[in-house]
């Protein structure tokens, strides 16, 4: 029996990048394609909603959450403390690692091996946290565009910084797809992704949970993750 609840259109926060398998770029600017977005609506289609997707740049939309601009934020967001004190978490929907990317003429494979470097990440994501750890390395912060994914990867193209980290969902395509970039390495991170609701927003968090592990335990899940991300185990087990 599929969870009841009076959401009829739920409205959620996300960048609009061009980051498959996660999601590519609305031709639109409402429609959208990939893992996050079908797994949206496989969740709230449990719930009898419509997704309305709020597009807005990475560093605004936990605050478009918290102003009651949207009702949720579906994208991309580790579960951290920092994250944790300003919305509240759902259980998991996604479990991932963290990759850095290099020029594809680089020798870099370590972290030992960046000594000097100009390393790109996500302004306050957990991506710019591993990135911090790193050895003698400058620091880039982006995130003030709607298309931060694509800003990191021309960014290094150009030479502006020697690389960048992001989750290795996004960046084992690039490095296969692109003969411009190598993998340097893999982070084994396991950082949990949630949807982040307004802060005391029990109902809503409660529904989705319910619908998560509905989908979770049916193999629903599992399906959409397989589709988008066949060389990645699925890392959920229902509860």
């Amino acid at each position: 029996m599929s969870t009841e609840t009076t959401v009829q259109t739920i409205r959620l926060a996300c960048i609009d990048s061009e980051a498959l398998p996660l999601f590519a770029k609305s031709v639109d600017g409402k429609t959208r394609e990939g893992y996050e977005p079908e797994a949206a609506a496989l969740v709230f289609g449990r719930l009898g909603a419509i997704i309305e997707w709020v597009m807005v740049p990475w560093e605004d939309m936990i605050p478009t959450v918290r102003s009651g601009d949207a009702d949720a934020v579906w994208c991309g967001q580790g579960m951290t403390e920092e994250r944790a004190s300003l919305v509240d978490f759902t259980t998991p929907y996604a479990v991932f690692n963290e990759s850095l990317i290099v020029r594809a003429a680089d020798p870099a494979r370590s972290v030992e091996q960046l000594a000097g470097y100009r390393i790109g990440a996500i302004t306050n994501s957990t991506n710019m946290k591993l990135a911090e750890t790193f050895p003698d390395v400058e620091l880039v912060s982006f995130g003030a565009s709607d298309d931060v994914f694509g800003d990191m990867i021309e960014a290094t193209r150009s030479g502006a910084i020697d690389g960048f980290v992001d989750d290795d969902v996004v960046m084992i395509p690039l490095a296969d797809e692109d003969p411009d970039f190598a993998l340097a390495f893999n982070v084994m991170t396991g950082n949990r992704w949630g949807i982040g609701v307004a802060p005391g927003n029990d109902e809503l968090r409660a529904a989705i949970n319910g619908a998560l592990q509905e989908v979770i335990a049916d193999g629903s899940l599992e399906a959409v993750w397989t589709k988008w991300m066949p060389l990645l185990p699925f890392p959920l087990q229902a509860a």
